[in-house]
C-alpha cells in the first residue's frame, strides 16, 4: 500500500513538472523568420514575432566554437540585433540562435529556453554591395568620358577608428561593371573596370554624343548571384547631338504639331467648300440652258 501511494506521489509530481513545464514554453514562444540583413557590412538579425511577456536573447559564433552574446541583445524586446561589430573575422562562417526568455528581472525553472537558429551566414561571401556615387567628365576633345566612382563606405572601421570602404575590405577583387548607351538610343554596352578611375575611349563613345551611365560593384570571386552590387543611380554625360526635344522643348514643339493640324483642317475646309460651290454653279448653270426645238 505504501509503495503503491509512492508511486502515486512520484507519478502526480512527474505529470506536474511536466505540465508546468509546458505552460512555461507555451508562454515563450519561438521566434520566427530568423533571418540575416547585411548591406555594406552593417549586419542585422531579424525575427519575428514582437514580444509580449517575454524577451529576446541573441547568441552567436563562428561555426564549431563556443557561442557568445552582444551585450546589446540580451533580453531585449527588440526583434532585430545589430552584429556588425561582433562579426570579426569577415571571412568566417556564423550562425545565431533568438532564446525566447523571461523578461528581465523574472525568473524562470526553465533548463533551456526555446530558440530558433539562423542561417549560416559569411559577411566576406554574403553581405550585399550598395549603389556607388560617382561622377562623370568628358574630356576637352570630346574624344574620351571618365568615371570616377566613389567606392561606398563600410559598416566597419580600423584600428584609427576611420571608416573602412568596400575598397579597404575587398581590395583588388573589388571590380566595377558599368552599363552605357547613348542617351538618344536603347541600345546598351558593358565594360569591366578594376579601378574606380574607368575611362572609355573611342572604341566605347562616339566623340560630342551623349552617353547614359549605371555603375555597380562586381566581385567575381563570389557565387553569381552575389557577384553584382545595388545599381547606381542614372546618370548622362553632356554631348552634341541634343534631340529635338532637348533643343526646342516640348512646349515649343507640341505648339508646332497643333499648328500643323490646324493648317490641315483649314485647307480640308476650304476644299470642301470650294467643291461644294464648284457643284451648286455647274447645277445652276446647266438649269438655264433652254432646251433645243426640234
Amino acid at each position: 500500500m505504501i509503495r503503491m501511494e509512492r508511486k502515486m506521489f512520484f507519478f502526480t509530481k512527474l505529470c506536474t513538472v511536466l505540465i508546468f513545464t509546458n505552460c512555461v514554453s507555451g508562454d515563450y514562444p519561438k521566434a520566427q523568420n530568423v533571418s540575416w540583413l547585411s548591406i555594406n557590412f552593417k549586419t542585422l538579425l531579424l525575427w519575428d514575432p514582437e514580444p509580449t511577456n517575454y524577451s529576446y536573447t541573441v547568441e552567436y559564433s563562428i561555426i564549431g566554437q563556443n557561442r557568445k552574446k552582444n551585450q546589446h541583445c540580451i533580453r531585449t524586446m527588440e526583434t532585430e540585433c545589430d552584429l556588425s561589430n561582433s562579426l570579426v573575422d569577415l571571412k568566417a562562417i556564423y550562425s545565431a540562435d533568438v532564446l525566447s526568455e523571461p523578461l528581465r528581472g523574472v525568473n524562470s525553472d526553465l533548463i533551456e529556453f526555446p530558440h530558433t537558429t539562423s542561417e549560416r551566414f559569411t559577411p566576406y561571401e554574403d553581405t550585399l554591395i550598395g549603389r556607388p556615387e560617382f561622377k562623370i567628365e568628358v574630356s576637352k576633345d570630346k574624344r574620351k568620358i571618365t568615371l570616377y566612382v566613389e567606392d561606398p563606405l563600410t559598416a566597419l572601421f580600423n584600428k584609427q577608428n576611420q571608416q573602412r570602404t568596400i575598397r579597404d575590405v575587398f581590395a583588388d577583387e573589388l571590380q566595377y561593371k558599368v552599363t552605357f548607351g547613348k542617351a538618344t538610343s536603347t541600345g546598351k554596352k558593358t565594360k569591366i573596370s578594376a579601378s574606380s578611375e574607368i575611362e572609355l575611349d573611342r572604341r566605347d563613345v562616339d566623340p560630342g554624343v551623349s552617353y547614359c551611365f549605371n555603375v555597380q560593384a562586381y566581385i567575381p570571386s563570389r557565387s553569381t548571384d552575389k557577384q553584382l552590387g545595388e545599381l547606381s543611380q542614372r546618370q548622362c554625360s553632356p554631348g552634341d547631338d541634343k534631340s529635338v526635344f532637348e533643343e526646342y522643348g516640348i512646349g515649343v514643339i507640341a505648339t508646332f504639331i497643333l499648328l500643323i493640324i490646324m493648317i490641315i483642317v483649314v485647307a480640308i475646309g476650304v476644299t470642301v467648300v470650294c467643291c461644294k460651290r464648284r457643284r451648286n454653279a455647274n447645277r445652276s448653270g446647266k438649269e438655264g440652258v433652254p432646251l433645243r426645238s426640234v
